[in-house]
């Protein structure tokens, strides 16, 4: 796992093998964002550890949707910890193994990812202790707010943090070699309109599911790449 400062003091990526979380940092106390897969738990609070922090500040793990990759550590950490763990209250009954997975509608191009994917460990059912939806309010990074991204999946979220310009995309939206509409959707258009929705906040930062965090002109990158993926779907209809 590969560790990565994304804004000094406030902000870092675990890179894992497929997919990536964040920490985020309010003092001493930390929020997870996403929890990587099953087997993550031990290299994130080696990771913690190594920032000079202590693991017994997770509060929160927010996690952006149910996929394996994002969800699999989560309530290992967040019963040594104490964290609570939050999701969007459509994700919650998959992320507690109470529904399936949503399978997606691949385009040809993604079968071979898709089937790489399947490489990552099933996640356990996991607990949600906090159901949120769009509009609400998180207590970190001066107030962090959900924004309802459906599309990848029913129940995906962004979460907006103003104060400091953040924005963490989970995977509607994907950096692998440009930025682009994240794969893996269960409804494509529904996934452009979020991209928009999300693009439209202007954030300074933004931390995707999959790729390195944008950091330079990050408004007008998103923006301009939501509106080519959008064209590019108008095209192909």
């Amino acid at each position: 796992m590969d560790l990565v400062e994304v804004v000094p003091q406030r902000l870092h990526m675990f890179r894992f093998p497929i997919g990536q979380a964040y920490l985020w940092r309010d003092g001493a106390e930390l929020t997870l964002v996403d929890a990587g897969d099953r087997n993550a738990a031990a290299p994130i609070e080696e990771a913690i550890r190594g920032l000079g922090l202590d693991p017994s500040g997770l509060r929160q793990i927010v996690l952006t949707h149910c996929h394996r990759d994002h969800v699999g550590a989560a309530q290992e950490l967040a019963d040594r910890y104490g964290a609570e763990i939050v999701a969007h209250r459509l994700e919650a009954p998959v992320i507690r193994g109470e529904q399936p997975v949503p399978e997606p509608v691949l385009l040809d191009w993604e079968l071979p990812l898709y089937a790489y994917g399947l490489t990552v460990p099933p996640a356990p059912p996991t607990r949600v202790d906090r159901e949120v939806a769009d509009g609400d309010v998180l207590a970190f990074g001066g107030g962090a707010r959900v924004v309802h991204s459906p599309g990848h999946t029913d129940g995906s979220i962004g979460v907006h943090l103003p104060r400091y310009g953040v924005l963490f995309t989970g995977d509607c939206v994907a950096a692998v070699d440009r930025v682009m509409l994240g794969v893996f959707n269960t409804d494509r258009e529904q996934a452009l309109a979020s991209f928009r929705r999300l693009a439209a906040l202007a954030p300074t930062t933004a931390c995707f599911g999959h790729g390195d965090p944008l950091t330079d002109d990050t408004a007008a990158l998103l923006r301009a790449s939501a509106d080519r993926d959008s064209g590019l779907q108008v095209e192909h209809d």
